[in-house]
């Protein structure tokens, strides 16, 4: 499915929409459009319009806080999809660091996807125990981060509007 970018009025990073929603923002008057995408088509019966792929309001959203969502599949995601023991991208399930018998948390700097064998082999220790080494080290991720390189939506256009400045 084709996403758009959705600037706020000062051209920062909103939200990513549908192609669809970001069509009848534009048809309402709500956003202009910033870049669309090259060589594709929005057609109706009687007209063509050019795909979105970049949007801005015409009216500042005020956002105090962005932040990416804790969930198994945005943990996959930040691990590019497979094990953070072996590498494999097979049976992958969610690990706990620090296990929660011992007080681990579910949080970003805790979990790390792990495929079912080495979940199994850590069992109830820390990686240093089981003589397990993490191939990257935990971590939040940054909303503009996430988008830009875990999302698998960016396209060419979007990379200036996604830059960490």
């Amino acid at each position: 499915m084709k996403r758009v970018l959705v600037l706020n009025q000062d051209y920062s990073p909103l939200t990513v929409c549908t192609v669809e929603r970001a069509f009848l923002l534009l048809f309402l008057s709500k956003a202009d459009m910033v870049h669309d995408a090259p060589g594709k088509f929005l057609r109706t019966v009687t007209a063509q319009f050019p795909m979105p792929s970049v949007i801005r309001l015409q009216k500042y959203i005020y956002s105090p806080f962005k932040s990416v969502v804790l969930s198994r599949q945005n943990i996959f995601k930040r691990d590019s999809q497979e094990c953070q023991y072996c590498g494999s991208p097979r049976s992958l399930t969610l690990d706990h660091v620090v296990p929660k018998s011992r007080g681990g948390k579910s949080s970003w700097q805790n979990l790390v996807a792990a495929c079912n064998k080495c979940n199994s082999m850590k069992g109830d220790k820390t990686p240093e125990e089981a003589g397990m080494l993490l191939k990257n080290r935990p971590f939040k991720p940054s909303y503009i981060m996430f988008v830009r390189n875990f999302s698998g939506l960016t396209s060419e256009q979007w990379l200036k509007y996604l830059s960490l400045n």
